[in-house]
């Protein structure tokens, strides 16, 4: 509840700090790519090429970096969405599949049968869930991964290829989207938050996991060296590839933090914004709805 008094009350005063105000990103010519500075038409390329890189090994290499954590981490933010038989759901970044498939689940579960029995029998046939991403490779690995799960002629899960800062999707068309761990590959951060606001039902939900700060001194420095010598070193080793996990590591450090990217969210529309860290910061699950 601070936190959302906070910030609206920053977005009411036009007092957010200069670095966020939506223009700065827009009008700059340069943007991150880890620790190196490139220019903006750049970078979606070279991002592409890290995840062209890493897509065949992509969910080895996070059950490897997370001890596996990731599988709870993305149980947590598919448990905050609160899915819902016939529901519309944009989930971004999302090209192997792992959130579409917890959210299917979801509203496969027993729990939901209930619900069924009183509903119109048409209400799970009109459930669509999109799985939206830049590269499709990625997208091909979710495919492969749908038809392994027994799911490749499941009309409610819909691949697209596509860019988060130009969805092709018509205005409040989805009532729920969620973005995990691909915010911080985006060009510019308010224009994919924007478009997540547009595409959003009024009462939408939106929700991001995503790799952020931790603060505890101790941990930090723990955390440090282990994201800066043993995952690119586990890259290398089992993917061949040290050069896009080093970008990994390097893009959380300037991703900003918890309370800056809930400021931003804030700031392209959403109320009721709030964040809750797992394991000391290491991810950040962040929320908001669209009124």
């Amino acid at each position: 509840m601070a936190l959302r008094s906070i910030y609206r009350g920053l977005r009411r005063n036009n007092v957010l700090p200069p670095l966020y105000n939506s223009c700065s990103y827009l009008s700059s010519h340069s943007t991150s790519f880890g620790f190196k500075e490139v220019k903006e038409e750049e970078k979606s390329r070279l991002v592409g090429n890290v995840f062209t890189n890493v897509a065949s090994s992509y969910d080895l290499m996070n059950d490897l970096m997370s001890g596996g954590l990731h599988r709870l981490w993305k149980e947590r933010l598919v448990s905050k969405l609160n899915p819902f038989p016939g529901m519309k759901h944009l989930d971004v970044a999302g090209g192997t599949g792992d959130v579409a498939f917890r959210i299917l689940d979801s509203i496969n579960s027993v729990g939901k049968r209930a619900m069924r029995d009183i509903q119109d029998d048409n209400t799970l046939d009109e459930t669509q869930i999109f799985v939206c991403d830049i590269n499709p490779n990625m997208l091909n690995v979710g495919k492969k991964r749908a038809k392994e799960r027994g799911l490749g002629g499941d009309k409610s899960l819909i691949w697209v290829e596509g860019d988060a800062e130009a969805l092709k999707f018509e205005d409040e068309s989805m009532d729920g989207y969620t973005i995990a761990f691909g915010i911080r590959n985006v060009t510019h951060i308010e224009k994919a938050l924007s478009e997540a606001y547009r595409v959003l039902k009024p009462g939408g939900r939106f929700l991001c996991l995503e790799l952020s700060h931790v603060e505890l001194p101790i941990f930090k420095e723990l955390y440090d060296y282990y994201s800066f010598s043993v995952i690119p070193a586990v890259g290398q080793l089992v993917a061949g590839d040290r050069e896009s996990y080093q970008y990994l590591v390097e893009s959380i450090r300037r991703f900003p933090s918890q309370d800056k990217f809930a400021s931003i969210i804030v700031d392209v529309g959403f109320q009721k914004v709030e964040y809750e860290n797992l394991v000391g910061g290491v991810v950040a699950i962040h929320s908001g709805l669209k009124f």
